[in-house]
């Protein structure tokens, strides 16, 4: 349990030097701190204590970072910071599209990367306050040749062929669904996105859509889904069905 309303902070580093260093900018800042140089450590330490942050090296011994986000993001709101070598971006990207909600390089400034924690603190506890579901999870969603069931995160075809879509992939589908015929900017895809933070040097948005474009055959040069709106950002443009029969 937190003491005194304390915040906490579980860090995840397999190199001692560098678990003591970042310890000690969070014992600094008043935070009560775990200490995990391993997946199944750090695995322990999240089943057992509240955690209000994670900061996690990507590379770490057992399971990834990335491995671990996918299985915290899935059990929690927790907020998920990690923590990569200079030249790692597609591994920033796959963060992000995973669950975590933003990524910090070595080196790191200990200020700013305090900064960041609370900032991140604060937004998940908003987030949790008063943030709605996506989708009304029992609902399947239909458009062109294609169904998309909310509970089960799939597109499935007119022949019943199912394509799994990654958290990310789902919400930024979501997103644009619920806002079909509406231009929506990449600050504005990111700003929607349940868990993620949007940097303007980012191509996460960008990554994303090639993805979603590729899962359901839409061509670029002539979309059926998702089209550009150039110098804007992106636009759904079929007509969608609810189960309900609604168009939307």
């Amino acid at each position: 349990m937190h003491r005194n309303n304390q915040n906490s902070v579980l860090i995840v580093e397999d190199e001692p030097a560098s678990l003591n260093l970042l310890a000690s900018y969070f014992m600094a800042e008043d935070y009560v701190v775990y200490k995990a140089s391993s997946s199944d450590k750090a695995e322990e330490l999240f089943e057992e204590n509240d955690i209000d942050i994670i900061l996690m090296d990507i590379k770490i011994p057992g399971r990834s970072g990335l491995e671990l986000t996918r299985d915290f993001r899935s059990r929690s709101n927790v907020g998920i910071i990690l923590v990569s070598q200079k030249g790692e971006d597609i591994d920033k990207i796959v963060g992000l599209e995973i669950g975590a909600d933003d990524y910090v390089t070595k080196p790191y400034n200990p200020r700013e990367l305090t900064i960041r924690a609370r900032n991140l603190i604060e937004r998940v506890k908003r987030r949790i306050n008063v943030e709605p579901e996506v989708f009304d999870m029992q609902k399947t969603i239909a458009f062109g040749r294609w169904r998309l069931h909310a509970a089960k995160r799939m597109l499935c075809d007119e022949f019943n062929s199912e394509t799994r879509l990654t958290e990310g992939e789902f919400q930024l589908l979501s997103v644009l669904i619920q806002n079909k015929g509406e231009a929506l900017n990449r600050d504005q895809l990111m700003n929607h996105m349940k868990h993620r933070d949007w940097y303007p040097t980012d191509r996460t948005i960008d990554v994303m859509i090639a993805r979603v474009r590729k899962k359901l055959g839409d061509n670029r040069s002539n979309p059926k889904y998702i089209s550009t709106a150039h110098g804007t950002g992106y636009i759904f443009i079929a007509n969608i069905l609810t189960q309900k029969n609604i168009i939307l």
